[in-house]
């Protein structure tokens, strides 16, 4: 599982000229899944998110988390973030989670953070979706299961 976590002042998504999810100040979270991933994978990896301390607190450090600025979440399914581009020019996303299965991931970890933040806003899976932000910093941090996840011996 791969997320892309960028801070924005205001975010929103439009499927087919509607919009299908805004938030002010927080994370918009773009989601990519593979076959590979589970329940537990996506746990920690909310569990990451929602932990995350970079917001500035009142002496300008990044301090805060996502619940002590009352900040919002943007989920949007992002199956590019498994692009391969190590041969050619043209990418391959082999590695990226089959449509029914990545839905099911998707669904599965906007539930989590509703349930951990009691809201989420999302665009919709698979829709071609226009994205609009205004990034705050720019602040963006790059998750991914594989780091995120694997055991320290």
């Amino acid at each position: 599982m791969r997320m892309l976590v960028q801070c924005v002042t205001n975010a929103n998504v439009v499927v087919d000229g509607n919009v299908t999810g805004k938030i002010d100040r927080g994370f918009l979270v773009f989601l990519g899944v593979s076959d590979a991933d589970t329940n537990a994978i996506a746990d920690k990896m909310v569990k990451k998110l929602l932990g995350l301390r970079v917001f500035k607190d009142e002496n300008g450090k990044t301090n805060l988390a996502l619940k002590d600025i009352g900040g919002k979440i943007l989920v949007i399914s992002q199956f590019t973030l498994y692009a391969d581009c190590r041969r050619g020019n043209r990418p391959g996303f082999e590695r990226a989670g089959k449509p029914e299965f990545a839905n099911k991931m998707y669904e599965y970890v906007l539930n989590l953070i509703e349930k951990e933040t009691g809201s989420v806003e999302h665009g919709i899976f698979g829709a071609d979706m226009k994205v609009s932000l205004l990034n705050d910093g720019p602040f963006t941090i790059w998750l991914d299961s594989d780091e995120i996840c694997k055991t320290v011996s």
